[in-house]
């Protein structure tokens, strides 16, 4: 279904810019002739939401709904990014009344990020559009092909040597297309992720199974495949199944040696591990209050357990 969506966002943008779909006579691929350094060169003003669009588009979901609509925070952050929101909510769902697990979302999203595992295809497929540079900001991050067996003194430079070729094409292509280069040894993805790009509000997509980390800052951060995330780097709709909303009211605080995780790990065994297919889980309640962000990103993270 991902390859149908992708190949009809490519259609689309074949027919407004067909100039960019002419063949190539040659394939460069990312070649930048300048030195590899791993010089890591953050893009500060790409890291904060577009807040204005975001909330002008809520607006437009008001009045579309009604202003007497109650909408979780979930919702607020989803609809905000739809790219005809009329056209998204008030299809196939009773005018609007029917929205959860019925209306087929058309999504905007913020942002990517990319493990090195799946980056190579995903930006191959990418360079085939022969656009300048992605849509949205976008991220690459090198930990997936990193081995750790004996320490980081010894495994960090055996994987840069024994992957030189994959990381040297992903620092190219992230110089040439402006996408944010993470080389190896400077963290995990979802963390990494967490603590530069989240932001209340953003909606991103990640090539990583631990992308909702960057719930723990009340992002939407959704886990998706290399297709998917081609979608948004060309900016054609990513299609979403509207989710149902799943509350969870913690109460209380944790104490001795309870953690966030056991918060999770709890409610893993009464959803069981397809309980939360389709949902998207908020928590609230009083307990939110004593939980740290990491905590909450601990829980967000985890929460692949029961999807």
């Amino acid at each position: 279904m991902r390859a149908g969506i992708l190949k009809s966002g490519r259609t689309a943008i074949r027919s407004s810019h067909p100039a960019l779909f002419q063949p190539q006579c040659t394939r460069t691929l990312a070649t930048i002739t300048s030195k590899s350094t791993f010089e890591y060169k953050p893009d500060i003003a790409s890291r904060t939401p577009p807040y204005p669009k975001l909330l002008k588009r809520l607006q437009e979901v008001r009045r579309v709904l009604g202003p007497s609509r109650k909408l979780t925070l979930a919702e607020k952050i989803l609809y905000s990014h739809l790219d005809k929101p009329e056209e998204a909510l008030l299809s196939n769902t009773d005018n609007g009344l029917n929205i959860r697990g019925n209306a087929n979302l058309m999504l905007k999203p913020d942002r990517v990020a990319m493990q090195d595992a799946s980056a190579q295809m995903a930006l191959l497929q990418f360079m085939t559009c022969n656009l300048p540079s992605t849509a949205v900001p976008a991220s690459i991050h090198c930990d997936h092909m990193i081995v750790g067996e004996r320490g980081a003194d010894v495994d960090l430079p055996e994987s840069i040597k024994g992957n030189k070729e994959v990381f040297d094409f992903l620092e190219s292509a992230a110089k040439k297309y402006g996408i944010e280069f993470w080389p190896p040894g400077a963290g995990i993805i979802h963390q990494t992720v967490l603590e530069n790009y989240a932001a209340p509000g953003l909606m991103m997509l990640g090539t990583d199974s631990h992308t909702p980390n960057a719930g723990g800052l009340g992002a939407i951060a959704i886990g998706v495949g290399g297709a998917d995330a081609v979608d948004a780097l060309v900016d054609a709709p990513w299609e979403l199944k509207a989710p149902k909303v799943l509350g969870v009211r913690l109460e209380g605080q944790l104490s001795g040696w309870a953690s966030p995780k056991d918060v999770i790990l709890y409610l893993a065994g009464k959803l069981t591990v397809r309980g939360g297919t389709g949902y998207i889980i908020e928590y609230y309640g009083p307990g939110v209050d004593s939980l740290s962000c990491t905590g909450m990103a601990t829980i967000c993270e985890t929460s692949p357990l029961y999807y």
